[in-house]
């Protein structure tokens, strides 16, 4: 039997408080800020008891949300994730753990991540502007991670409420896709190789020929046998390999990146004359045990090769859709890019469609001949 009570606190605001009492098992108890809520958990609470499929084990009686998320700070992040990635996603858990810190493990419901979400939906940013769906889907992104840690490692749940994306998230809006076309390619490439910052050249080339982003290049350490790399490298050259290795990545995975063609030389010419009191590849020519900044440099160059609305993120487009146009499939633009899944790389799609009409085209020809 299901008891709903209502109560309001100070500022006159609902909440409602369920309990569920059935014979022979025990008592469950939830709080929701929506009565619809609270009606919907009881209704899937009594029927996965009735069907025995409610399971409560004693961690997950034992541990809030907060102290999940407390243990995700304390173990997870400073492991798998770098320090700017870390910085961005504390705010985020310190959110989280003020909506659903109080709750113990066992009582956090599919009902209370979706209230969460249109909760976020109604945030605003710290310029003003309403939180976007993308900012909500990477507040709900950072949270499945603590969930998944939480039942697999931790086993203080047996299975995560966010599982089989129950919850609806906003849709997306098409993906910002900016690339250079071959004369903007030209003009910024002559532009960088005179620029008045020798680094500007060699790290634009290298961007564009590895997809790799802005701060896994900016960090990228020189190896050799007698110095190895400082602590805070997020790669590593190796020239014996031709190839970069990154320890720190956005997604928290180890990624080698192939060094080919003009690449590859403008590192072993760099090799050459590179300094020896700092080990970055892209040292500052101030502080060298910092990266370079090539901020005004790069806008030099794009407005000298009057090329506009482009970032140097945009860089990044740039490889994928060339790799895309190229012919190499989503799987392999994905590995290039080091995306754990093809939905962030299926906005190339469209650009190989020609490739994809010439391996249809042969399939049925190898099939049904030439009819």
């Amino acid at each position: 039997m299901a008891t709903i009570r209502e109560r309001t606190d100070k500022y006159g605001k609902p909440s409602y408080t369920v309990e569920i009492r059935l014979k022979g098992y025990p008592r469950q108890t939830a709080t929701f800020k929506r009565l619809t809520d609270a009606k919907k958990w009881t209704q899937d609470i009594e029927s996965a008891i009735r069907n025995g499929k409610h399971f409560k084990t004693t961690e997950a009686k034992k541990h809030t949300f907060a102290d999940a998320i407390d243990r995700y700070i304390s173990d997870v992040l400073p492991v798998k994730f770098t320090t700017k990635e870390q910085g961005n996603r504390r705010p985020i858990l310190a959110w989280w753990r003020e909506e659903l810190g109080v709750h113990i493990m066992a009582d956090l419901s599919s009902p209370m991540f979706a209230q969460c979400r249109d909760s976020l939906a109604k945030k605003t940013s710290k310029t003003g502007k309403p939180f976007s769906a993308d900012s909500v889907k990477k507040y709900f992104g950072v949270i499945q991670n603590v969930l998944k840690y939480a039942v697999n490692e931790w086993q203080w749940l047996e299975q995560s409420p966010l599982r089989d994306k129950r919850i609806e998230m906003p849709e997306l809006p098409p993906g910002r896709i900016r690339f250079l076309d071959d004369d903007e390619r030209k003009r910024l490439t002559t532009a960088c190789r005179e620029s008045e910052n020798p680094l500007l050249y060699p790290a634009f080339i290298l961007a564009l020929s590895t997809g790799m982003r802005q701060g896994e290049l900016m960090n990228l350490y020189w190896k050799t046998p007698s110095n190895p790399p400082a602590e805070s490298a997020w790669g590593v050259i190796h020239m014996e390999q031709n190839a970069i290795v990154l320890h720190s990545t956005k997604n928290g995975e180890r990624r080698r990146v192939p060094l080919v063609g003009l690449a590859l030389q403008l590192v072993r010419d760099h090799a050459k004359v590179r300094r020896f009191d700092s080990q970055l590849l892209f040292p500052s020519p101030k502080c060298p045990q910092k990266p370079i900044e090539l901020k005004k440099a790069w806008l030099t160059a794009l407005k000298q090769a009057e090329v506009e609305n482009f970032r140097w993120h945009d860089l990044r487009h740039t490889t994928a859709s060339y790799l895309a146009m190229n012919g190499a499939s989503l799987a392999e633009i994905a590995e290039v890019m080091g995306h754990k899944t093809l939905a962030m790389v299926k906005r190339y799609a469209h650009l190989s469609d020609g490739h994809v009409s010439n391996v249809v085209a042969n399939m049925s020809a190898k099939i049904f001949g030439g009819v």
